[in-house]
């Protein structure tokens, strides 16, 4: 399963990347977080000192530091995208309900890890998790703020700009 989720992954990346019409609507300009910078390389080093705190030298796990950095990453992958819509203001119906769905998601996960918790004996705690979880359920928080306002006005979908 995880090998079909790389692969449908990769897909996608290839056909946003180099696939017409798709390719064409990217816009390099409107993209300038920095990656690296403010996502990978941050993510990496909370990553592997919390990996350090909660298993020591003597118990590092390679592939335990991997899964902690993806968790790491998966809770602020959304940035670069609330970002870009902050920059053109007015959200598109369909970009708007497919990052309500993601963001809502997301909350849901937070009630079944409660549910899980209470009703499955063996239940393992991780707080890296639930940190992450809650943080990109807030990050969600201000654009599910706007598209509920959106909705209920029936206008258009618009963010504030940040710009007076």
């Amino acid at each position: 399963m995880k090998v079909l989720y790389i692969c449908t992954t990769a897909a996608i990346i290839y056909m946003i990347r180099f696939s017409e019409p798709i390719c064409s609507t990217y816009d390099k300009a409107q993209d300038t977080f920095l990656h690296w910078k403010f996502a990978v390389a941050p993510c990496a080093v909370i990553a592997l000192i919390t990996h350090l705190i909660g298993s020591g030298f003597s118990r590092f796990d390679f592939m335990e530091l991997l899964w902690t950095f993806s968790i790491y990453l998966e809770s602020i992958a959304i940035l670069p995208q609330l970002i870009v819509l902050q920059r053109y203001r007015e959200v598109e119906n369909l970009t708007g309900n497919y990052i309500f769905f993601m963001g809502a998601y997301r909350a849901f996960y937070i009630l079944n890890w409660i549910y899980r918790s209470y009703h499955e004996p063996m239940y393992q705690h991780h707080f890296v998790v639930y940190f992450c979880g809650v943080l990109q359920t807030v990050l969600y928080a201000d654009f599910f703020y706007y598209y509920f306002k959106s909705k209920q006005k029936g206008g258009k979908f618009t963010l504030p700009t940040s710009r007076g």
